[in-house]
């Protein structure tokens, strides 16, 4: 078990605490039986007349006839989390830099290792600085910079979750599928708990087909899985600047949204449909991004048996790529409730207008 001493430092380290009740929230929230408690009674209606029991680390407020498990994540506070990311996606359009927020905090999971978190995968460790810092993140501050004030707001969830969450609203947000999502994925309480560099892919390695096998096979993912989720750069850009690929800028990313410049993939780049698969078959655009990982797709024989199949056929796509998506954020997450909790519903209120991401990524009028 950490001291707070430790804990407080761990804390201290994540990106951009907002004030020093934030490192204190942080602290209170990460390691302990404890401090899970006084979370729970904190959110409980009855503290007055609760009083809490421990069982097998998990917390319990129980009352006659009444008993409420505390999990990593409020349930309540990730619907409403939810409905603050969809305001921040039709405000900043940042649908694309979410899904690699969610995609990296995950991607690091390997499944030979059996110890949590030695092992990686989404459990949050992407919010400290030692990791941010990994040559395969850059540009991944400006997500979290995004993202820190509705973590702020909503303290009873955990960075894990709130990645994962993002992620999968902006899929689903920019016109994609639904993805089967559960969340209560528990934190890494400290830096040196984050995984070594080196566990991301690279966009030019020497042999690309066999470098996205040796990457995702360690995940426990296989062809499809990789075909599928490759699926996802139909949505941003990639900026030289930062990743050493791509243009400057293109007719399709000149006046943005957000910031201008980068190469996109299509040319509709926060619409989430098989564009990506049409646009790399038919090499019709150089303004369009095509990495070696990219044309491997197409180049190699199990790859490209589903690259044809999705560049034909949009709703297979759909439902391989959520199903995909949703075991890429479950690799290797440690989980309170073991079954996680899925978010039935939403909050009372009509829901705001559906984002069109055609209106805002084409260079057309």
């Amino acid at each position: 078990m950490a001291s707070f001493t430790t804990t407080t430092a761990a804390a201290a380290s994540r990106l951009l605490p907002s004030s020093s009740s934030s490192i204190s929230r942080l602290s209170l929230s990460s390691s302990s039986s404890s401090s899970s408690s006084l979370k729970c009674l904190r959110s409980s209606p009855l503290v007055s007349h609760l009083f809490l029991r421990q069982r097998g680390g998990s917390a319990y407020v129980t009352k006659t006839r009444f008993s409420t498990k505390c999990y990593a994540s409020d349930p309540a506070q990730l619907k409403n989390a939810r409905e603050d990311i969809k305001e921040l996606l039709q405000s900043k359009f940042c649908h694309p830099i979410m899904v690699r927020l969610g995609w990296h905090d995950a991607g690091t999971y390997n499944k030979d290792i059996k110890e949590w978190p030695q092992r990686g995968g989404a459990n949050g460790s992407l919010s400290f600085d030692v990791e941010l810092k990994h040559g395969a993140n850059a540009g991944l501050v400006n997500a979290l910079k995004l993202l820190q004030p509705i973590k702020d707001k909503y303290s009873g969830v955990t960075y894990a979750d709130l990645f994962q969450l993002a992620s999968a609203t902006a899929i689903e947000e920019a016109g994609g599928p639904t993805i089967p999502m559960k969340y209560g994925r528990v934190d890494a309480t400290g830096p040196e708990q984050c995984p070594e560099e080196g566990r991301l892919p690279d966009a030019g390695p020497p042999s690309p087909a066999q470098h996205l096998r040796d990457v995702f096979y360690r995940m426990g993912l296989d062809d499809k899985d990789i075909v599928a989720l490759s699926g996802a750069h139909t949505l941003g850009r990639s900026r030289p600047e930062r990743s050493g690929w791509g243009k400057p800028e293109t007719k399709y990313t000149k006046d943005g949204p957000g910031a201008p410049g980068g190469q996109s993939w299509t040319a509709e780049w926060l619409k989430f449909d098989n564009s990506y698969f049409k646009d790399i078959k038919e090499k019709r655009d150089a303004d369009l991004l095509v990495l070696p990982t990219d044309a491997a797709l197409f180049e190699d024989p199990s790859f490209k048996v589903y690259a044809e199949k999705y560049a034909a056929d949009q709703e297979a796509f759909f439902k391989d790529y959520a199903e995909a998506h949703a075991k890429l954020s479950n690799q290797g997450a440690k989980f309170d409730p073991a079954e996680g909790i899925t978010l039935n519903g939403t909050p009372a209120g009509a829901a705001p207008e559906k984002f069109v991401a055609a209106k805002y990524s084409s260079n057309k009028d």
